[in-house]
């Protein structure tokens, strides 16, 4: 990811919640799919790598964002197990961008008190890559600030299935039965074990599906989907975003409090 001025965590991160935000509204766990970057190059004439190039800002302004807003767990898609499908040279940037984000923004990370976490499968990638994500992840494990959650080679279909093979096997082994086997048996062993489910899922680019995303984790989500291109999101259309999802009303399949 680009190296540039505003590569960094820099400017205050702390603060109230903003007042277009309705205090005790502001999720606990907010999950990103980040779409759009290739479209907003083309709509401006210029390569896609611009678009991803620019598409890092916007990660940058969300991290802050959240930081500011109070939110404690941000999980953004960064790429997905099947983004291995596109052209070559485009993924070769892709994991260029990534490795460079790690490099110049860890330290302003650490220094912020975030802390950083990788879901996805790690089989087939490149030990100089596995390297960095594990260096990100126990360089900022004991920070007690945000969690940024960075779904990397992550599908949600490949996650359960290897829970459901690590269950498979400790049932072979003898040391789990069957009987055992719930809901919770099942999260407990899904990348995102020990972290909340998200209470609100955005997509940007006016698309309006999950693309294999956190698919267990989102059975009581709330979704906003927003037109904008990800390079243009920005903190206010995270308040946007905020808002709406304050306005909704979650009941988790049961009844209002006054009935319904």
């Amino acid at each position: 990811m680009q190296a540039d001025a505003n590569s960094n965590l820099a400017g205050p991160l702390e603060g109230e919640v903003s007042a277009a935000v309705p205090v005790g509204c502001v999720p606990k766990h907010v999950a990103i799919i980040m779409d759009g970057n290739g479209r907003w190059a083309a709509a401006r004439g210029l390569p896609r790598l611009e678009g991803h190039r620019r598409g890092v800002e916007a990660v940058r302004r969300a991290v802050r964002a959240s930081i500011e807003l109070g939110i404690s767990y941000l999980t953004i898609y960064s790429f997905s197990s099947e983004n291995w499908r596109r052209p070559a040279q485009e993924v070769a940037e892709l994991l260029g961008l990534l490795k460079r984000f790690i490099r110049n923004d860890l330290a302003d990370l650490h220094k912020n008190g975030v802390r950083v976490k990788v879901i996805g499968s790690r089989d087939g990638l490149t030990p100089d890559l596995c390297a960095l994500l594990s260096e990100a992840e126990d360089l900022t494990r004991a920070n007690q600030g945000l969690t940024l959650i960075v779904a990397f080679n992550y599908g949600s279909r490949d996650e359960i299935a290897r829970a459901v093979k690590r269950l498979a096997a400790e049932v072979v082994a003898g040391t789990l039965d069957v009987s055992a086997i719930d809901d919770a048996a099942i999260a407990s062993h899904l990348d995102t074990a020990g972290i909340p489910d998200p209470d609100l899922i955005i997509r940007t680019s006016g698309e309006q599906r999950l693309s294999n995303f956190l698919m267990w984790q989102a059975a009581y989500s709330e979704f906003v989907f927003l037109p904008q291109y990800w390079p243009d999101f920005d903190k206010a259309a995270f308040e946007a975003a905020l808002r709406e999802y304050a306005s909704r009303d979650r009941r988790y399949g049961s009844l209002k409090a006054q009935g319904s």
